[in-house]
């Protein structure tokens, strides 16, 4: 039985420098960097982003884009959508917009600024290849 996920796959142009843009820019940790293999992950975690660089299987997709993977700015609570009333896994509002602006400050682009919603609040970064994640 499947009992969870260890790690996913971004396409980027350059698995070393984004290695390096992941470390310096999001603070997380280079795992491994053996060439095409690279994993890196934020400090504390069993989550790992695969940055894997052109290759064969990729065949025609490119970096760049939303990835749908939501990065969490500390702990995690069931939230009530006030709107729909359904409950949405998000972090502390507070802790979002601290971590937007650190980010912000360390240079890290956003194709989103931080927005509130009925349930918290999120933003949406960029990564050197345009590869978008959500912290929220």
């Amino acid at each position: 039985m499947i009992t969870g996920v260890v790690s996913v796959a971004i396409l980027v142009s350059d698995a070393k420098k984004s290695a390096e843009w992941y470390h310096n820019k999001l603070g997380f940790e280079i795992v491994e960097n053996n060439g095409h293999t690279v994993f890196v992950k934020p400090k504390g975690s069993l989550f790992l982003l695969h940055l894997c660089e052109k290759c064969d299987v990729w065949e025609m997709d490119r970096p760049g884009g939303r990835t749908g993977i939501w990065l969490h700015c500390g702990e995690v609570k069931m939230r009530k959508d006030s709107e729909s009333g359904h409950l949405i896994p998000a972090s502390n509002p507070d802790e979002v917009e601290r971590t937007y602006h650190e980010l912000v400050k360390n240079g890290v682009e956003f194709s989103e600024e931080i927005t509130t919603t009925s349930w918290g609040k999120y933003a949406i970064l960029k990564d050197l290849d345009d590869n978008e994640f959500e912290i929220s």
